[in-house]
């Protein structure tokens, strides 16, 4: 069958008109986040966790729009949160999700993503000296959802880079656990010491281990008797 050309351009002209009217309704469902909280990300541990939504049109688009995620941490464009974090706090930060509807359709949302060292060790008591004594004490948490294997080392090393043993301890540290305190002490031949302390926590599970040092500014000194 020809179409003249009058009836041929009328043609184009209602087609174009129906793909026009077809992508001027492509707005789809609202958009709605069902991603409403993220979860804790452990300091210099990889982090990944995909964001979800439902409606609007595909493909969506994600993006920060204010704020930032933790540095080391990127949200990519479909929506997955990814990287390494190198600082330990809280962040907030607004994330964008726009579809591809025509008019597009757009959803703001503040997030909030906390950033802990899964083994934390901190001075409880500070080194000090009494006579040829040196006590101190520390405490331990572990921010994790698991327990760890725990094993924790106090050395004194002298001038002469000679390591003595102040304290040590290998226990279960039991998940969740906050601020667990372990003294320790120990008598020391005359001389200059550093004190640091090391605490390592395993996951037989998940072949996972979490590594924390712990180090005194001032050097420890011991006098001779008189």
């Amino acid at each position: 069958m020809k179409l003249k050309i009058t009836e041929l351009a009328l043609l184009i002209f209602i087609l174009l008109g129906i793909s026009v009217a077809q992508q001027a309704g492509a707005t789809g469902e609202p958009i709605s986040l069902q991603t409403t909280s993220l979860p804790k990300g452990f300091l210099r541990q990889q982090y990944h966790f995909k964001l979800e939504a439902q409606g609007g049109i595909a493909p969506l688009n994600w993006e920060v729009t204010a704020g930032s995620p933790p540095p080391g941490i990127d949200l990519s464009n479909d929506g997955v949160l990814t990287g390494v974090p190198t600082e330990a706090d809280s962040f907030h930060f607004v994330m964008t999700v726009t579809d591809s509807g025509k008019p597009t359709r757009q959803l703001k949302r503040e997030l909030t993503l906390d950033v802990v060292a899964p083994l934390l060790v901190q001075w409880s008591k500070k080194p000090q000296v009494t006579g040829r004594r040196v006590e101190a004490a520390v405490k331990v948490s572990n921010q994790t959802g698991q327990d760890f294997d725990f094993t924790i080392v106090a050395l004194a090393v002298n001038e002469d880079g000679r390591a003595t043993a102040v304290g040590y301890q290998h226990f279960t540290l039991q998940k969740n656990t906050d601020e667990f305190e372990i003294p320790f002490g120990e008598n020391l031949a005359p001389g200059a010491y550093d004190l640091h302390v090391d605490a390592v926590g395993e996951v037989a599970a998940t072949n996972s281990i979490y590594r924390s040092r712990l180090v005194d500014a001032d050097k420890l000194q011991i006098q001779q008797a008189p």
